[in-house]
């Protein structure tokens, strides 16, 4: 069993709110703590729940929250993706963290899954107060995924389309809107698997949108460039074998490079298997990796 409330920490000038899990056997000790959020457009309701209740079982507290823009958190223009606001916010939850009296400073960790799994990535290589990492179907490169999707001739219409959208939000009118997922491969949307489909609108309140400018800043973020300035922080993979959201290849490329204690666990399936049938290989590896070196016993 564990103990869940809802809060709210303060990010720069907005609020963020989520949920804070104890483990209903914590003493008056303080406990290992694991920041969780998610990936593109996603919500906390998108099954963070589930690996978060699992990690306070084993005795963590956990701290889970809606990114900036969406969900119950603040934050303008909403329906935004903006990694590099998203890494600051994740190091004000570490902050966060640290004046809890339930939480151990010393014994914080990252959970990360698909966008968010770049996210943490950065954090880890640019705040030493990270204690160990879990990347799980991460995003990788803003550029390679933008060369998988995009024939190199309609590069330049892609680049006016961003500049036109830039010229009018500066002009005062509201940001252009793209849908996430479809299940018309006919229609336009970021992602047209039938997995994702299904993954986002589990979530009956999710709204299906992000802005134009959230691919854009997507398209301009990579994590992998990160990888070599993390240092002496234990880094745990997982990575789904048939991941087309977030190419296998390019997850493998960043684990090569990655010079920190690792490890990589691959998973059978794609990129949303981690939520369903790979749940519980995927809960369990990550529970693994934190007890090692938060000096839990399994």
């Amino acid at each position: 069993m564990c103990q869940r409330t809802n809060i709210m920490f303060k990010s720069d000038d907005i609020i963020l709110k989520g949920w804070f899990y104890t483990p209903s056997n914590q003493d008056i000790a303080p406990a290992p703590c694991v920041i969780m959020t998610h990936g593109f457009s996603a919500l906390k309701e998108h099954y963070l729940d589930k690996f978060a209740t699992r990690f306070a079982q084993a005795g963590m507290c956990v701290l889970v929250y809606d990114n900036r823009n969406f969900g119950d958190s603040e934050g303008a223009p909403r329906f935004e993706v903006d990694p590099f606001m998203q890494i600051q916010d994740m190091k004000n939850a570490i902050t966060y963290l640290q004046q809890r009296k339930e939480v151990n400073a010393k014994k914080i960790g990252l959970w990360g899954t698909s966008f968010s799994g770049g996210i943490v990535l950065v954090v880890a290589a640019t705040d030493n107060r990270v204690k160990c990492v879990v990347t799980q179907v991460p995003f990788i490169s803003g550029h390679h995924k933008f060369l998988q999707q995009i024939k190199p001739e309609q590069w330049e219409v892609i680049k006016k389309k961003y500049h036109a959208e830039n010229l009018s939000r500066m002009a005062g009118h509201e940001p252009t809107m793209i849908p996430v997922v479809t299940d018309n491969l006919q229609s336009t949307a970021i992602m047209k698997i039938p997995s994702a489909f299904s993954f986002f609108t589990s979530v009956k309140f999710w709204e299906n949108k992000v802005t134009l400018r959230s691919i854009e800043n997507a398209g301009e973020f990579e994590p992998i460039s990160y990888i070599r300035d993390i240092d002496d922080i234990p880094v745990l993979f997982i990575v789904a074998n048939k991941d087309t959201i977030n190419a296998t290849n390019c997850a493998l490329e960043a684990y090569n490079k990655t010079r920190s204690p690792k490890k990589l666990v691959m998973i059978e399936g794609d990129h949303f298997v981690p939520y369903s049938e790979q749940f519980e290989r995927c809960v369990n590896s990550a529970h693994e990796w934190f007890a090692q070196y938060f000096g839990l016993s399994n």
